[in-house]
């Protein structure tokens, strides 16, 4: 019971820490540096118990999407392509149900997946909440000012930012879970 305790504090400020981290991103208009489809792809990979594999990423979302509405003067809430968006996060997550073999190779090549995943998705829900009407063009404009989503003095790029923050989340949680297990390992031959 105690370890379980632990493990659902453990999720609790995973999830806080990330829908603050992502608020504070939005204030600073460095956008999707928070590594929420990688939370989704690590839960999806780690954890036994599939639907809160699922109920992680997507209460850190909508924690932070509570909060933006909230807090700051960015939407939280904001029509269709924000369901596209938890849709994605839900793949991306199913995405690490399948990542097995969890080696260095592997975590990098899914985390870009997930990465690319959730950025054109999320697109895909811009071009179908209108923002640049239901066009070819539309759909072209859509795209093409997704690559420099944000430009000013911290030249941020919405991908980059994206497979940056995926990346280095990945690398840690995927390495602490491997430092662990091999500590215990040693352990137990010990």
């Amino acid at each position: 019971m105690k370890k379980e305790n632990s493990s659902v504090l453990l999720v609790s400020l995973i999830v806080l820490l990330t829908a603050v981290l992502r608020i504070v991103n939005a204030e600073f208009h460095i956008y999707n540096l928070v590594p929420v489809a990688a939370l989704g792809l690590f839960s999806g990979s780690i954890l036994q118990q599939k639907k809160a594999s699922y109920l992680i990423p997507l209460s850190a979302m909508f924690l932070s999407d509570l909060g933006l509405s909230i807090f700051t003067h960015t939407p939280g809430f904001y029509g269709v392509s924000q369901l596209i968006n938890y849709g994605a996060l839900a793949l991306v997550t199913l995405l690490g149900t399948r990542l097995h073999n969890r080696n260095s190779l592997n975590v990098a090549g899914y985390t870009l997946s997930g990465s690319l995943i959730f950025f054109l998705l999320s697109n895909f829900g811009t071009f179908l909440g209108g923002y640049y009407g239901y066009t070819d063009e539309g759909f072209i404009q859509c795209f093409t000012l997704a690559i420099p989503f944000y430009k000013s003095e911290m030249a941020t790029t919405f991908f980059l930012n994206s497979f940056i923050g995926d990346l280095c989340f990945s690398a840690l949680a995927f390495g602490s879970v491997h430092l662990l297990t091999s500590r215990q390992k040693q352990t137990q031959i010990a």
